[in-house]
């Protein structure tokens, strides 16, 4: 018999709490999604690998060990999706990149085990850009994937397939990651939730990216983590308890356990917000919603100010990128080596990001958020990534399309994309809530605390 409610329009943690109550069968909940899969699929694209048959006998399991009244995880018998860059043992890992077509895994990374244990069922993987470069969502072994808003726009990068899934409820959670953006663009795009931890939060083990592939020396070391996408708080805030912590295996993640944060009244809290980034062009709808939810707070009773960080933002943007390119290609060989001028030169780049990250530091002491916006515009039509953006007309440079996200890369900050406005185009318009360096508990209950006000998730036309 069918279940009474649809478990697609549910959260994560609403399938995890109707199962553990037995309102609803994990199988139910993986066989709606599937059907789902099967209906709206073939125009994103966004799930590219699928193991439907594992998945059901996956849910069978949950349900005996239910009836059975045995211990299940927090997320036992909820089908997930993993973006196709985390390693699954027995899944294929592509990272969208043509001589890993059909590479399988030997066995899960941290992300896909920790997942697994908290008893996540994983439907399959979503698609990339080739090696996780760019912020369209297109490669050579899947091809393109759409936002599931209007199919002649991205759903970004480079958690693209990971965004749309979520928001065309193919899947109600899946984990993504981001070194410039990738989690929280595509979260603005597609008008979900992303949420990017502070750096070292959690493990990079089994995360494959350009410089970083299988069987190859680590070279990221910073800037880039995982975090989830999802459709409410609360899912990001389980997901990251889940995630979070050392692992054994990644020797530099900070022994710094989850600690859940209470709701803070909005009356207390202190928040700096700018309708763009010094320099930054921006489109007049995303700076109007950021202004808009900051008159908001105000009325609520928040301490609002407009201000950033003093910083140099022209030399910041420089280093982000600078030093994004130097980790990317610190596992290249060079015709000579060793090679002193390289070290020199990525030892100068991690001065120059101490100036920036100790100037954010200061910064945030006297702030509990940044709300600022989390790209230049809404949801860009297809391209290749080296062309030209429109800003309300005006063209802009390529690289200016990550400068809202990226720099908070640079100074390992956390961050969190909640959906607000649809756009007079319809598309979605998100804002972005920046932390203070390791508190990410803070953030997300901040990010709780405003939920109520931005509003829940919108729902794409069919």
């Amino acid at each position: 018999m069918a279940p009474l409610i649809d478990p697609t329009r549910m959260t994560a943690s609403e399938i995890a709490a109707a199962i553990r109550a037995g309102r609803l069968s994990s199988a139910d909940a993986v066989d709606a999604h599937l059907e789902r899969i099967e209906h709206r699929n073939p125009v994103t694209n966004a799930i590219v690998t699928l193991d439907g048959e594992r998945a059901r006998a996956l849910a069978r399991g949950v349900d005996l060990a239910r009836t059975r009244a045995e211990p299940l995880g927090p997320l036992a018998g909820v089908p997930i999706t993993l973006k196709d860059c985390h390693a699954t043992a027995g899944m294929r890992t592509t990272v969208g990149y043509a001589p890993l077509r059909d590479h399988v895994p030997d066995e899960d990374g941290t992300v896909a085990a920790r997942m697994r244990a908290a008893g996540a069922i994983v439907l399959g993987k979503t698609n990339v850009p080739p090696l996780l470069a760019g912020p369209y969502t297109d490669n050579p072994i899947f091809g393109r994937t759409s936002n599931p808003w209007n199919v002649a726009h991205t759903p970004g990068g480079s958690s693209g397939g990971a965004a749309a899934a979520v928001a065309d409820r193919l899947s109600p959670l899946d984990i993504g990651s981001d070194a410039v953006g990738s989690v929280r663009m595509p979260a603005h795009f597609c008008g979900v939730l992303g949420f990017k931890p502070s750096e070292r939060r959690v493990s990079l083990v089994g995360h494959h990216c350009f410089g970083d592939l299988p069987g190859a020396p680590r070279g990221w070391r910073s800037i880039c983590t995982s975090g989830p996408l999802a459709r409410s708080v609360a899912d990001l805030e389980l997901a990251f308890e889940i995630l979070a912590g050392p692992d054994g295996r990644d020797t530099e993640l900070i022994p710094l356990p989850f600690a859940r944060q209470p709701t803070p009244s909005l009356g207390s809290l202190r928040i700096a917000w700018a309708r763009t980034l010094p320099g930054v062009p921006v489109a007049q709808e995303l700076g109007d919603a950021v202004e808009a939810l900051a008159d908001e707070l105000a009325h609520a009773g928040a301490r609002v100010e407009s201000c950033v960080p003093a910083i140099e933002w022209d030399a910041a943007f420089v280093t982000m990128w600078s030093l994004l390119q130097s980790m990317g290609t610190a596992m290249t060989p060079l015709d000579v080596e060793p090679t002193p001028a390289r070290i020199v030169t990525h030892t100068r780049l991690l001065d120059e990001r101490d100036a920036i990250l100790r100037a954010c530091d200061d910064f945030m002491r006297s702030y509990d958020v940044l709300l600022v916006p989390p790209c230049i515009s809404t949801a860009f039509v297809h391209g290749t990534g080296r062309e030209r953006f429109a800003v309300d007309g005006a063209m802009v440079d390529h690289r200016q399309y990550a400068q809202h996200c990226g720099l908070f890369n640079t100074t390992g900050q956390p961050g969190v994309v909640l959906p607000f406005r649809v756009s007079a185009a319809g598309l979605p318009i998100g804002v972005q809530l920046v932390g203070r360096r390791w508190h990410d508990e803070r953030l997300l209950s901040i990010a709780r605390a405003i939920e109520p006000i931005t509003g829940p998730c919108p729902e794409p036309p069919t």
